[in-house]
Order: C-alpha cells, then sequence, then structure tokens
C-alpha cells in the first residue's frame, strides 16, 4: 500500500514539472522555436484545433518561424489566429506561407517574462508540495487503521520528503534555464 501512494506521488509530481515544461515554452524568449505556437488554436471546419495539426511549423532562422498549411485556404484563418493570440506576433504571408518574425525582447519584457517564469515555477513547486501532503495524509489514514506501524510510516514520509525534494531541485534547474535563456541577447 506505502508502494502505490509512493507511486502516486511520483507519478503525480512528474505531471506538475511536465506541466510547467509545457508553460515554459509557451513563454517565448528572442529565439524562434515551433513550440511558442503551441497554444494557438485555429478555427477549422467549426471547432478549434491546435495549429501544428492544419500547418507545418518549422523554424526558418534564428528570428523567423514558417508556417506552412495544409489547405491553402487556411492561409488567413491561420495569420488571424497568430495575431488575437497573446504572444505578441506579426504573421506576414507570402503565397502559401507565412513567415513569423520574433521580434526583439526589451529589457522591460524580458523582466516581464522572468516574473512570469518565476510564477509558473511557485505554481509547480505549490502543486509538488500539495502532492507530498495528499501522500502523507494517505500514510496517517493507514497508521490510523493500524495497518501500518510508526516505523514504516516514517520511512515512507521520508521517501517521500527525498522525492519532493528531487523534484523541486528539478523545478529550480529548469526555472534557472529559462532565466538564462530569457536573458541572452
Amino acid at each position: 500500500m506505502i508502494d502505490d501512494i509512493k507511486q502516486d506521488a511520483a507519478n503525480r509530481m512528474k505531471k506538475s514539472l511536465e506541466s510547467l515544461h509545457h508553460n515554459f515554452n509557451k513563454i517565448r524568449t528572442g529565439r524562434a522555436h515551433s513550440s511558442i505556437l503551441d497554444a494557438v488554436t485555429v478555427e477549422y471546419y467549426g471547432s478549434q484545433v491546435p495549429l501544428n495539426q492544419v500547418a507545418s511549423i518549422n523554424v526558418e532562422d534564428a528570428r523567423t518561424l514558417a508556417v506552412v498549411p495544409w489547405e491553402q485556404n487556411m492561409v488567413p484563418k491561420i495569420e488571424k489566429a497568430i495575431m488575437t493570440s497573446d504572444l505578441g506576433l506579426n504573421p506576414a504571408s507570402a503565397g502559401n506561407v507565412i513567415r513569423v518574425p520574433m521580434p526583439m525582447l526589451t529589457e522591460e519584457t524580458r523582466k516581464g517574462y522572468i516574473k512570469q517564469a518565476r510564477q509558473e515555477a511557485e505554481h509547480a513547486r505549490v502543486a509538488v508540495r500539495n502532492v507530498r501532503r495528499d501522500a502523507n495524509g494517505d500514510i496517517k489514514a493507514l497508521l490510523k487503521e493500524k495497518e501500518i506501524t510508526e516505523d514504516e510510516q516514517h520511512q515512507a514520509e521520508e521517501a517521500i520528503q527525498k522525492l519532493t525534494d528531487g523534484i523541486i531541485a528539478e523545478i529550480d534547474k529548469a526555472l534557472e534555464s529559462k532565466e538564462h535563456d530569457l536573458m541572452q541577447v
């Protein structure tokens, strides 16, 4: 039973870390990479679908993305979707290729993005700590029902704390890496 609780906690903590990486991809740096447009959805035959399901997204050079729709009639819809997204990008179409230049980041916008990245990292830390709290609560419930001994409880709580510390260290490492990317000119 304790192993099930530990495994569940580990899975949930890893999902928090994956979510953080996904959220970090939405914060753009000065360089072009296709994951910037992951959050953009396009209206396609009456439903909203992710941009990467209606077009191929390629990095043309360090500061430009090239979006090539699979259907010619999607060009204006994709352009509009990129413009209305909260990414601050201005696409330009040339035939059936939409080029998305990445504007240079000012010092002020860099600091704003770093602040956003720190908030995302703190949300991930809180989520991991909540998982730890839930797991420790489950272990205490087992102790209360006399299904485990106090020694087993302490060992399980220590193992969960080690897991928590490891995941939080990974979160801090990811934040440091993102801050480094954002401060590069």
